[in-house]
């Protein structure tokens, strides 16, 4: 049961986080990044510290209690993801909901899923699993049969993109993505997708504080949420510099307050979306505690995301037009996402 209940924990927070960028399409004549750190606002300063409030009484203490090479760590992690999740926001923007999240979670897949894994080889720690411990098990070989067939499928729905940008004329992919642009997305989108598994490594850098949290009695489904507070600053650092930057040289801090564009709605959507974004790691502390394995977990929270995101594509009708064989290379993507789901989930439970 405990893994089906991880595996459903995922799914819920790879929802949140497949369908948060949908408010910001609802937003009017906003710059990119005036919603975007509206938004990031909730996701990183607001809702994070309000869920550690309601579910670590005292987390504030812990964090003052944690050595300050381990606060370092995670905030340090959490730069670096910030210009993953700034540039995964630009990947979106010039290559839409489907192929954006599918080349970004790609790498980020595969970077966040195993490097740890890799680190805990060659520096050993009680209770972590080595990438040598998934090679020679059974259940470890199984989850990396996963992780190859996740990989496998987000580059088959990398291809149908590619044949997309063959066949359509820019005015029928600019109808669905209206600054679809394939160069500059790929460039976004390979480094957003190599930074943002830094989220990953943040998390697992800030375990001792969750372990704290758990020692006072923290029902272990929240034991994240204390390392988010803290994980998610570094983030907001990274984007509200650049926002800032942006909003002065387009002059766009004007966004803020031009009641000639709809403020209390926008302010809303952003609203929404910044806090559905952070939904997705809510879920995901409390799917990795049913789990107990940071590759496994971080590969089906991705795998879920793709899989979420890219339903989205359809409904935008953003592979509206193309060809049999792209839609049915897309779609065979999605078949082996899903499949990677299901086998990551068998693996851990043979674990």
């Amino acid at each position: 049961m405990g893994v089906i209940a991880g595996v459903i924990y995922h799914f819920t927070g790879g929802f949140a986080s497949g369908s948060f960028y949908m408010p910001f399409k609802k937003i009017k004549s906003w710059a990119w990044e005036s919603y975007w750190i509206i938004g990031g606002l909730f996701s990183w300063l607001i809702v994070p510290p309000l869920a550690a409030w309601l579910t670590i009484p005292g987390f504030s203490q812990i964090i003052g209690e944690t050595e300050g090479a381990t606060l370092s760590w995670v905030y340090t992690w959490g730069v670096l993801w910030g210009i993953g999740g700034l540039t995964y926001g630009l990947g979106v923007r010039y290559l839409g909901m489907s192929l954006g999240n599918s080349i970004v979670l790609g790498f980020c897949s595969a970077f966040g899923a195993l490097l740890p894994a890799v680190y805990y080889n060659f520096s050993p720690q009680q209770g972590k699993v080595s990438f040598s411990d998934m090679l020679h098990t059974h259940w470890g070989q199984v989850v990396l049969a996963g992780v190859v067939l996740c990989l496998a499928g987000i580059s088959i729905c990398g291809y149908a993109g590619v044949l997309k940008e063959r066949e359509l004329p820019d005015a029928d992919k600019k109808q669905s993505v209206s600054e679809f642009n394939l160069t500059k997305g790929l460039m976004v989108a390979v480094v957003s997708g190599v930074l943002s598994a830094c989220f990953n490594y943040g998390i697992e850098a800030g375990k001792p504080m969750a372990y704290a949290a758990v020692q006072q009695g923290i029902n272990p489904l929240y034991q994240n949420n204390v390392i988010y507070v803290v994980l998610l600053w570094g983030g907001l650092t990274t984007n509200f510099i650049w926002c800032f930057f942006l909003n002065r040289k387009n002059k766009t801090y004007r966004n803020y307050t031009d009641t000639r564009s709809p403020l209390a709605k926008n302010y809303l959507l952003a609203a929404a979306a910044g806090t559905t974004w952070f939904l997705q790691f809510f879920f995901y502390g409390m799917g990795e505690s049913k789990l107990g394995n940071g590759a496994s977990s971080w590969i089906l929270h991705m795998a879920c995301i793709i899989l979420v995101s890219n339903l989205w594509g359809l409904a935008l009708k953003e592979w509206k037009g193309v060809s049999r064989k792209t839609l049915v290379n897309f779609i065979a993507g999605l078949v082996c996402i899903l499949a990677s789901v299901l086998v990551v989930g068998y693996g851990n439970s043979l674990k």
